[in-house]
Formats: C-alpha cells, sequence, structure tokens
C-alpha cells in the first residue's frame, strides 16, 4: 500500500506541473509558405488638424519575401489603390513604416489595406477609434526601444533627421553600379550607453540568454539603412550588407533586434555611402530608413533601370 501511495502522490504532481498537451498550445515558425498579415499600428493628431494612420506588417514567414503589385491583391481604400504602401515584404514584422494622412473631417471613417498572400486575403483597418492613440513614447515601447526600459525623455524625443544626396527619378543602365548617398544625425534621444554583454569564461554567451522582455528589444542609438520598397529584392545587390529594419531576433542576424544588439558605427561626418547593382530592367523604389531605435524617418529614392 505504501507503494501506491508513493506513486499516487508523483502521478499527481506531474499533472499539477506539466498539464495535459490537449490544453496547451503547440506554435510553430515557418521558413515559407505563410501570408503577410497588414497591420494598422495607430494614429496621431498633427498641428493643422488633420491626422497621421501608421501601417506595418507581420510576413509569418521567417525567410520567404514576397511581391504584391499596387492592385486587386495589394489595395487601400478609399482614396487607393495606391496610398503608398509597400509592393515588396521582407520577412516578420516591419512595424510603423508607412504613414497616410487623412484630413481634420475623417470621423468615424475607415482606411482599408486589403492585401493578398500565398492565396490568403487580410485586411487592416484604419481608424481613429481612441485605443489606437499614439504618441513617441508608446512607439517606442511597441520597437522595444533601449530593451524596454521605459524613459521619460522619449516623449520629447525627435525622428533622425534623414536627406538623401541624389537627384530623382533616377536612370540607370543594367549591371552599373548606382551610389547611393545620405545624410542623417540625430539628437541623441533616446540616451543609453549600451555595449554588448561580456563573455563569462564556462558559462554560455549571453547573447544565447532566452529574452527577458515583452517585445522584442533594440538598443538605442542611430542606424541608417537602405531597403527595397518597391521592386523585387533579389534583383538588388548592395556592396554593402544593410543593417535589417525587420525584427529578426535570431542570434547574430544583422538586426537590431539581434543578440548581441551591435549597431554599425556612425560615420562621423554623417555621411552613408552604398553602392547598388540590379541585375534586372525595371522601375525600384528603394527606401533609406533612419532610426534612432525609437522612431524611424525614411524617404524614397526612384530608380529605373534600362539594358
Amino acid at each position: 500500500m505504501k507503494v501506491r501511495y508513493v506513486w499516487l502522490s508523483i502521478g499527481l504532481t506531474f499533472l499539477l506541473f506539466f498539464p495535459n498537451n490537449g490544453h496547451s498550445q503547440t506554435r510553430f515558425t515557418y521558413s515559407k509558405g505563410q501570408s503577410v498579415s497588414p497591420a494598422y499600428e495607430g494614429w496621431w493628431q498633427n498641428d493643422d488638424g488633420s491626422y497621421t494612420l501608421f501601417f506595418g506588417y507581420m510576413n509569418s514567414n521567417w525567410e520567404e519575401e514576397l511581391d504584391v503589385s499596387i492592385g486587386t491583391e495589394n489595395n487601400i481604400e478609399p482614396g487607393g489603390p495606391d496610398h503608398g504602401q509597400p509592393t515588396h515584404f521582407y520577412p516578420r514584422r516591419n512595424m510603423f513604416l508607412f504613414r497616410v494622412r487623412v484630413p481634420a473631417d475623417f470621423g468615424d471613417q475607415e482606411l482599408v489595406w486589403t492585401l493578398t498572400t500565398n492565396g490568403r486575403t487580410e485586411r487592416a483597418y484604419g481608424s481613429l477609434r481612441t485605443d489606437y492613440l499614439l504618441d513617441r513614447q508608446t512607439i517606442a515601447t511597441e520597437m522595444g526601444t533601449n530593451f524596454g526600459r521605459v524613459r521619460d525623455e522619449w516623449r520629447t524625443n525627435e525622428p533622425p533627421n534623414l536627406n538623401i544626396a541624389i537627384d530623382q527619378p533616377r536612370r540607370v543602365q543594367l549591371g552599373e553600379p548606382l551610389t547611393l548617398v545620405a545624410f542623417a544625425d540625430d539628437d541623441g534621444k533616446p540616451s543609453g550607453n549600451y555595449s554588448p554583454p561580456a563573455v563569462e569564461p564556462g558559462k554560455p554567451h549571453p547573447a544565447y540568454s532566452p529574452p527577458s522582455q515583452i517585445v522584442p528589444g533594440n538598443p538605442p542609438g542611430l542606424r541608417f539603412s537602405w531597403i527595397v520598397y518597391r521592386g523585387n529584392a533579389s534583383h538588388v545587390t548592395f556592396n554593402v550588407p544593410q543593417l535589417k529594419t525587420w525584427q529578426d531576433t535570431r542570434v547574430y542576424s544583422n538586426s537590431p533586434w539581434s543578440p548581441p544588439y551591435i549597431l554599425p558605427s556612425v560615420p562621423i561626418d554623417g555621411k552613408w555611402e552604398v553602392q547598388a547593382t540590379f541585375s534586372k530592367p525595371g522601375t525600384y523604389v528603394l527606401r533609406a530608413v533612419a532610426g534612432d531605435g525609437a522612431l524611424l524617418t525614411s524617404e524614397n529614392l526612384t530608380i529605373t533601370v534600362t539594358k
């Protein structure tokens, strides 16, 4: 009888600490084959009474990048189908990617972004509902600024200054390197003196430690990248690998959200220079993106590639 009681006790302990898998949620990640979900991030009011609506997206794939032309499968209405949304979709979460300005009398209307990818249609509904109201601190929190450590200075943070030093629209021949020059600087907010964690002998590298914050974190500091906003990115090659602007949280993945969170050095003169080469004719839109870990500034460059 004593043995039976022991086994009954062990069984109850197992049920308490290891619940039935039938009631738990299994989560999978995918490299390809999944859809892209448009995302409405929120809104704020401008000084002139108009409103700015912020959009982004979530590509459920870790590797597959998709291209969807403006039209029936990628449109924003009313007033569309083109409201400046991307046609090239990088993997995973891409936050606060573009903005749409609506008039002061927008009221209870909705701006609907419809996107069809890999056979699935999804929509994001932009409205002025109060629970979507944004401010700089809210955006910083969503971006994982300073690894989720909230600071009051974020309320007065200004986005980086950005200027593309190249004429546009631009024409270039197939295979001809195009030099891209941009100038970016920042106000020093959010502040912080982050340095990669030290490796202790005999212990695992801190970069492989489980995350401790709810949202993926990233360090403060100025960063700059070129991305392909419209056009097939596989036909564009940069001579210097560009820091990712999407949330790649895998270790050493060249992303601000990637442990050990190392940002490229900022040029002394604030001049960022890179060459882009195109392998297929067509019209491309490259986007220059400057960020400080919280707020983003972007500017598009339209390039026509000829044979």
